[in-house]
């Protein structure tokens, strides 16, 4: 298990983030720290001719850009992640960023709340099946088996 990162800071860098390319490699930087080198490396692997466009958008928009704002930490940007791709029942991206909101020191007691507070604004099967996508990986990432 990887320890949390500070998430109460954006990403120090010593070059204004005004350009494409000081957004792409602060955005890579980013990306990595959040969602675990494995995962950026299969994606950057997995680029082709056709999907090239829209990695590079994620990484410099979202990444390097987005994620690294002042107004919210990463916890309370995992938080959102979380219950936004509940509500839109994205499950992969949900899995995804379970993860990434543990890496960004997460409880799994959080987790749980953050989807309880989605049933409410987004309806129940979203959250509920939320809990279920969450609860195994949580298990995964504590060496532990799901408990009910």
């Amino acid at each position: 298990m990887t320890e949390p990162l500070d998430t109460h800071q954006p990403l120090d860098t010593d070059q204004p983030l005004d350009t494409d390319e000081a957004r792409r490699a602060a955005g890579m930087r980013v990306r990595r720290e959040v969602l675990g080198g494995a995962h950026v490396d299969r994606a950057v692997a997995a680029v082709t001719p056709f999907t090239a466009d829209f990695q590079d958008f994620i990484t410099r928009v979202a990444w390097g850009d987005l994620w690294q704002r002042p107004g919210l930490a990463r916890r309370e940007r995992s938080m959102l992640t979380l219950a936004i791709t509940a509500a839109l029942r994205h499950w992969d991206e949900f899995a995804l960023h379970v993860k990434a909101a543990v890496h960004n020191g997460l409880t799994d007691e959080e987790i749980a709340e953050v989807c309880l507070h989605t049933a409410v604004y987004a309806g129940v099967p979203a959250a509920n099946h939320a809990l279920a996508v969450a609860k195994p990986i949580l298990a995964e990432l504590r060496g532990s088996t799901p408990a009910g």
